[in-house]
């Protein structure tokens, strides 16, 4: 199952057509990202071993606007591991109706300062991104 995250659709977040603002989409996201990763990984395993993810692609596709007030959950789960690189896969949803507002593929890397280029994905690092991958219960968290 997917990682949840619950946003509440804010003034702030609108353009001037009352709608939200394409670039607050990616902010979600992240948001999102981050609460799977926090939730599922650990992220002082990667901190202590200085590694950082680095987004190096996001496909993002509206469907349909949110607007003020609505409440959008964000699913999101790591679809892919390949040899450098994943993909993360995200759909944001109006909770109130289920409709797609909005979906993405992400695709990230893991680099390290004192190496050139994306890390393998191997061995213990893999096995630190299989439970993004597994199906888990969650409750949502809440921006």
């Amino acid at each position: 199952m997917a990682h949840h995250t619950v946003i509440k659709v804010r003034g702030y977040h609108l353009d001037l057509y009352g709608h939200v603002n394409n670039a607050r989409y990616l902010e979600f996201l992240e948001e999102a990202r981050w609460g799977l990763l926090e939730d599922r990984t650990g992220l002082a395993w990667f901190a202590e071993r200085q590694l950082a993810l680095v987004i190096s692609r996001i496909d993002i596709r509206y469907k349909r606007p949110a607007t003020m007030g609505d409440v959008l959950i964000i699913e999101t789960e790591l679809t892919e591991l390949r040899e450098r690189d994943a993909i993360i896969t995200q759909k944001v949803v109006r909770q109130d109706n289920g409709k797609l507002v909005a979906q993405a593929e992400v695709t990230f890397a893991v680099i390290h300062p004192d190496q050139a280029g994306a890390l393998p994905i191997t061995g213990e690092l893999a096995e630190r991104f299989a439970p993004m991958m597994n199906s888990h219960t969650d409750t949502p968290s809440t921006c």
